[in-house]
């Protein structure tokens, strides 16, 4: 079964291809201009983002939405997680403004979300959530990852994000409980073996 992915950002795409189950074939939607995100939640971005696309590629689409939600900081980065430095922000400059913000408080209990929907011709099939949590440290840690994986303390692992190998981040990441989830429900919806 061919599965095309609504996402330019090349780590995300690496964590949904090392997540397919045999059977699923992923594909990157490429040349088209992404849609604006204007969703106040990871949910209503992930439904515009796959009806955009859909509309324009045949077959079945599935868009993320995904970002850190920090809970001293009521909730943000949230759906700005990408762009919380500015508009074109760097994942560094996205990192000290994060590093910045929690100073001083004590509170670093954080948690990474996604939430995936799948789409065909226009109409949203199914949307899927994931989360992991862990807490924020001031120092980056490791080189592995992207966005703010060198911050994101995950206690089970005693390392963050950027420090073990993908494979094992894999095991846990937001990303890949929902993208089971989505893969699960291909299976049981088109058989696929």
């Amino acid at each position: 079964m061919k599965l095309y992915a609504a996402t330019s950002n090349r780590g995300k795409l690496a964590e949904f291809l090392n997540a397919a189950p045999d059977g699923i074939d992923i594909v990157g939607v490429r040349g088209l201009e992404p849609p604006k995100e204007t969703g106040e939640t990871f949910e209503e971005n992930a439904r515009l983002k796959a009806v955009y696309y859909s509309e324009r590629v045949e077959g079945l689409v599935f868009a993320e939405d995904s970002g850190l939600e920090v809970e001293a900081l009521g909730g943000a980065p949230g759906v700005y997680s990408a762009r919380f430095a500015g508009p074109h922000a760097t994942d560094a400059e996205n990192n000290r403004k994060l590093v910045a913000s929690l100073e001083g408080i004590d509170n670093r209990r954080a948690r990474y979300v996604c939430v995936v929907a799948l789409a065909a011709k226009g109409e949203v099939l199914a949307t899927f959530r994931g989360e992991v949590a862990g807490e924020i440290v001031d120092d980056a840690r490791g080189t592995g990852g992207f966005g703010y994986d060198p911050h994101f303390y995950y206690a089970p692992f005693r390392a963050t994000f950027a420090e073990v190998p993908l494979t094992r981040k894999l095991q846990v990441s937001h990303r890949n409980r929902a993208a089971h989830q989505l893969f699960a429900w291909l299976k049981n919806r088109f058989q696929v073996r």
